[in-house]
C-alpha cells in the first residue's frame, strides 16, 4: 500500500518546482551551520562513506551540492585500461542491462521505455542503436556521483530532453510505464573505437540539474528539446576512458547505449548487482557494428 502511494503521489506533486527549489537550498552557501547539520545528517541516513572522498570533512564543503558531488581520493577507482574493454561510468547498482529489440528497452518487470523517445525522439539518432546493447545504472544517495567515460570517446552532440522528475528508484521504475524516457534527461552522443555510444543523464525528482565538463550546468528550463552538435568543431572534445564527463547535482540514473553487436555485457554484471566506476563492464568489438 505503502508503495502505491508513494507513486500516486509522485503524479500531482509540482515535481519541476519541488526540484527547482531542492536545487537552489542545496547551493546555498549563505547559511553554513544548516548545511552542516543537513550533511552530517545525510551521511547518518544514508551510510556515506566519507574515508573515500579526498576531503573527508563534512563542515570543509561550502554548500550541500559540493559535498553531494564530492570528489575521491586519487586511485581509489582504478580504471581498467584493456583496449577490449568498456569500464563503468558510475559508481551504483545494475538496474537492467541487456538487448534493445524493437525499440523498446527494458525497464523493470512489466516495463519499457522507448530508446527513440529517450534520444530525444528523433530517428536519424537512434538508427544507430536499433537492436543494440543498454544498460541502466541507478545511484543511490550514498554513491560517488560524478560520470566517467565507458570507452575513450570524441563528443558527437548533446541533447538535452525536457520531461517529468518522477523519481528513478525501483519501485518507480516497477509502477511508472516510460519513466526513463518521461523524465528530462541530457543524452550525450560520442564517437568511440567501437563504433557511436550513447551515455544518457537521467534526471529524478530534487534532482537540482546535470552537469557536464564542457557546458556546465545543462538545464534550460523550456519545454523543447535542444540539441547542441559538437562534431564540427576545430578542437574535437574529447575525452579517454575513465575520464570524468559529468555529474549529478543530486542523484540518480545513468543509461549506456551501444551499437548490435559492439559489446558483451560481462557475465557477472546482472541487474542488483553493484558496480564502481573503472570496474570492467562489458567486452568491445573495434571497428564497425554490426549490419542491421
Amino acid at each position: 500500500m505503502f508503495n502505491k502511494l508513494f507513486v500516486m503521489s509522485q503524479y500531482v506533486v509540482p515535481q519541476l518546482a519541488i526540484s527547482r527549489l531542492a536545487g537552489r537550498l542545496a547551493n546555498n552557501e549563505s547559511m553554513p551551520a544548516l548545511k552542516n547539520r543537513v550533511v552530517r545528517w545525510f551521511i547518518g541516513r544514508y551510510g556515506v562513506n566519507m574515508n573515500e572522498a579526498a576531503e573527508p570533512d563534512p563542515t570543509a564543503y561550502p554548500s550541500f551540492n559540493a559535498f553531494f558531488t564530492r570528489a575521491l581520493k586519487p586511485g581509489l577507482r582504478p580504471v581498467d585500461e584493456r583496449e577490449t574493454t568498456l569500464v563503468s561510468p558510475v559508481d551504483g547498482v545494475i538496474s537492467q542491462l541487456g538487448h534493445v529489440t524493437d525499440d523498446r528497452v527494458f525497464q523493470a518487470k512489466g516495463q519499457s521505455f522507448s530508446l527513440n523517445e529517450l534520444l530525444g525522439g528523433d530517428d536519424e539518432r537512434a538508427a544507430d542503436f536499433v537492436d543494440g546493447e543498454f544498460a541502466t545504472i541507478y545511484l543511490s544517495p550514498k554513491d560517488y556521483h560524478r560520470i566517467h567515460m565507458p570507452l575513450a570517446g570524441t563528443l558527437r552532440e548533446m541533447v538535452y530532453v525536457p520531461g517529468k522528475l518522477f523519481s528513478v528508484n525501483p519501485t518507480t521504475a516497477e509502477n511508472v510505464p516510460d519513466l526513463f524516457a518521461r523524465n528530462e534527461r541530457v543524452a550525450c552522443i560520442f564517437d568511440t573505437p567501437a563504433g557511436p555510444m550513447a551515455l544518457v543523464s537521467v534526471g529524478a525528482m530534487i534532482v537540482g540539474s546535470v552537469e557536464t565538463i564542457w557546458a556546465g550546468i545543462v538545464s534550460p528550463g523550456n519545454k523543447e528539446v535542444s540539441v547542441s552538435r559538437y562534431g564540427t568543431l576545430k578542437t574535437p572534445i574529447r575525452f579517454e576512458k575513465g575520464e570524468e564527463m559529468g555529474r549529478f547535482r543530486l542523484g540518480s540514473t545513468v543509461i549506456i547505449v551501444m551499437p548490435r553487436g559492439t559489446v558483451n555485457w560481462n557475465a557477472d554484471q546482472v541487474a542488483g548487482g553493484t558496480v564502481r566506476m573503472g570496474e570492467a563492464f562489458g567486452d568491445i568489438k573495434t571497428g564497425q557494428p554490426e549490419t542491421r
